[in-house]
């Protein structure tokens, strides 16, 4: 990882644009409709450090060199990270190409080394998130003291958050229902959240741009990976971080873990060993065997 990604955030926090032109409209139009407090300088006040004191970025567009330089440093001296557009031996960070659903939010970069790639990369990731996304994050914001105090094991918020993402709350945020999003939630947590655990099947010989859209979501959503010896290393760093890592794949070891309510991601260099399979389920456990991959 050449460059760490972070998300600021921008609710009652100032960002600065500097420059005049087409590249820093441009900006501009880029925070509108956030909760940030934006301000534009122009001209001489664009040199004053003091004109960016308590931003949280600044940005910095113009197509004359010496203004683009003489900004960049006084926001630097006012200690605000800055990005000047198309001069990167100037900014202390790239911009992203964005995906904006509201609280919702992905980004794609390159370090700066080909911003048309990352353009192109964000139109391929557009059309997986769906526009209601957003709503749909609130949702959980909102209830997240209620499902932290309902459910305060890990594993088991998880398997509960997992299920609703699909269920008829998300449905209900991702069509504007907020307020009916937010009953069905409430009447889901009541119900009780514990999901039973599973065990999933995902075949891991790479490569990875060939693993179906379910078994990257699998992969993202393991509480649990148990890999078979030699697996693609790209296959398993598509998992969480977090996710804790058992070495044994025994069928007993694996039923223990799904039992728990844990989700169990057996990754395998093949189709999943019949006898396996059928020592899981005679052991009660929900098992669910992803497409090997796309053609």
């Amino acid at each position: 990882m050449d460059a760490f990604p972070a998300f600021f955030p921008l609710d009652g926090r100032t960002v600065v644009v500097a420059g005049s032109g087409a590249a820093a409209q441009a900006k501009l139009r880029l925070f509108e409709g956030s909760p940030a407090r934006l301000v534009h300088l122009e001209g001489e006040a664009a040199r004053e450090p003091g004109a960016y004191e308590g931003a949280a970025l600044a940005f910095v567009a113009d197509p004359d060199d010496g203004f683009a330089a003489a900004a960049a440093a006084a926001a630097r001296a006012a200690h605000v990270p800055v990005n000047v557009v198309d001069r990167p031996a100037l900014c202390d960070f790239v911009t992203p190409a964005v995906i904006d659903r509201g609280e919702v939010v992905a980004a794609i970069g390159t370090g700066g080394a080909s911003p048309m790639l990352a353009t192109m990369l964000r139109h391929d990731i557009e059309t997986r998130v769906p526009e209601g996304a957003g709503r749909v994050a609130a949702l959980f914001r909102k209830l997240q003291d209620e499902v932290r105090g309902a459910l305060p094991e890990l594993h088991e918020r998880r398997a509960f958050l997992r299920d609703a993402l699909s269920g008829p709350a998300a449905q209900a945020a991702m069509a504007g229902d907020m307020d009916g999003a937010a009953r069905l939630l409430r009447e889901a947590l009541a119900r009780g959240g514990g999901a039973s655990g599973r065990v999933r099947f995902v075949e891991g010989s790479g490569p990875t741009d060939l693993l179906t859209l379910r078994a990257s979501r699998a992969l993202a959503a393991a509480d649990v990976l148990a890999p078979d010896p030699g697996v693609a290393p790209g296959v398993l760093s598509m998992a969480r971080r977090d996710a804790e890592r058992v070495e044994s794949a025994d069928a007993v070891a694996v039923a223990d873990l799904a039992r728990r309510g844990l989700t169990v991601l057996r990754v395998v260099n093949g189709p999943p060993s019949p006898a396996e399979l059928a020592a899981l389920r005679q052991a009660g456990v929900e098992v669910e065997v992803m497409p090997a991959a796309v053609s």
